[in-house]
């Protein structure tokens, strides 16, 4: 997926994935993923999708900051 931010394209077929979590089970209306990347530049975005009773509903991409980025990894465990 492709998604222009603040005049910045983030690509997760262009970035590392770094963390990938997910919550429930594949056509689960309330399962979602949660994926972590970094863009070639050292900025860090986060991918989500999920069903449509999820936190997710829609396929989108969020800007994320590297002290968060690292947050978020920290939780994962």
């Amino acid at each position: 997926m492709q998604k222009t931010l603040c005049k910045k394209l983030y690509d997760t077929d262009a970035s590392e994935l770094i963390l990938r979590r997910s919550f429930g089970f594949f056509g689960s209306p309330d399962g979602y993923e949660e994926s972590l990347y970094r863009t070639q530049d050292g900025y860090y975005f986060l991918y989500t999708n999920g069903g449509e009773a999820s936190p997710y509903p829609k396929e989108d991409i969020r800007r994320m900051s590297a002290a968060r980025a690292e947050e978020f990894r920290a939780q994962a465990g």
